[in-house]
């Protein structure tokens, strides 16, 4: 008996046409366009398509990835074997990531999507669909959390990333590179990441609201007092370097501390935050004495994700907070 694997599509470049009176593509095509091009997939399982929205990956909200992981959730009691979901790849990294943080079931989750449109030559979405469904199926997939499968690569939510605007081997997973990949359609998983923490099934609170700012040369620090005064719940900060900020942007990083959680990143996209080697006014030394908390490996994206997440569940003590970013920033 073929299993059954839910596609959950939400838009995106791989369901996007040009359509009358826009200038460019556009989404358009529903779950089920997308499984009927890639006719193979009924060899490999009993496919169920859902469209609960279908909008670029840049309109997608908390709100919306909180459904999909409620819709998930109730698919999976019902018995499904497996996920798929299809969308925009400008904001894969986070649903994905969201979804291994929200969703702890032993079901593979997987999120794809392609980086040339249907109306393109070499159009990458059904090789990614199929490729997709072949993880989903996969037993070896179960325990791994949630995943990104795109250009025949597997890739961990942990630390896939989104590199490249147009290249369809955008996707990398540095330091360690991709877990598995599929050669001549059988999936090969040769690692496995290490359990995570789930923060398991917090409600969407509309009323959290994460602001990212990245610092750069000389920066005043006006934008960071101005989240604050504009409301948002919490900050996350792409320090320089190793976790670092000009004299003025500590100061108001340090007044932004006394109000709401603050993390600390990197605006470099590799390496950890560091914490015990310089230390300068608006070194890392510096800034996590005055309040700011560590995200650790995480990078900005991630950190605003764990962050709102946390928020969302109530978990507002600066202490619980940092507590969580160790156990996720150091694996």
């Amino acid at each position: 008996m073929k299993p059954v694997i839910d596609v959950i599509s939400l838009g995106g470049t791989i369901a996007m046409k040009d359509k009358s009176g826009s200038a460019g593509v556009v989404p358009t095509l529903s779950g089920d366009d997308l499984v009927q091009a890639v006719p193979q997939l009924a060899e490999i399982a009993v496919i169920r398509t859902h469209s609960p929205c279908n909008v670029p990956s840049a309109h997608l909200t908390f709100e919306d990835i909180f459904n999909v992981a409620s819709k998930i959730r109730m698919l999976a009691q019902e018995g499904s074997a497996g996920f798929v979901i299809t969308q925009g790849t400008d904001t894969i990294e986070e649903t994905a990531y969201a979804l291994d943080l929200l969703l702890s079931l032993e079901v593979p989750v997987v999120v794809t999507g392609a980086m040339r449109n249907p109306t393109k030559q070499g159009a990458d979405g059904p090789a990614n669909i199929l490729a997709a469904v072949q993880v989903a199926v996969e037993p070896a997939a179960k325990p791994l959390g949630s995943l990104v499968v795109f250009n025949d690569e597997i890739h961990s939510a942990q630390f896939v990333r989104k590199t490249h605007t147009s290249n369809p081997s955008t996707f990398r997973s540095d330091p360690l590179g991709p877990i598995g990949w599929l050669a001549e359609d059988e999936v090969r998983i040769h690692l496995e990441p290490k359990s995570r923490p789930v923060l398991g099934s917090s409600e969407f609170d509309n009323d959290v609201r994460v602001a990212i700012i990245k610092l750069g040369l000389g920066d005043d620090g006006r934008l960071i007092d101005a989240a604050v005064t504009a409301g948002y719940s919490g900050l996350v900060i792409e320090g320089l370097g190793g976790g670092h900020a000009s004299v003025s942007a500590a100061d108001a990083l340090e007044r932004a501390c006394a109000k709401i959680p603050v993390v600390l990143a990197s605006r470099t996209g590799a390496g950890e935050v560091l914490t015990s080697t310089y230390g300068f006014v608006g070194s890392e030394i510096d800034l996590l004495s005055k309040g700011l908390i560590s995200a650790g490996r995480l990078d900005g994206c991630r950190a605003r994700v764990l962050l709102t997440l946390l928020l969302c569940s109530k978990e507002t003590s600066v202490e619980n907070i940092a507590d969580a970013f160790l156990s996720h920033g150091t694996q």
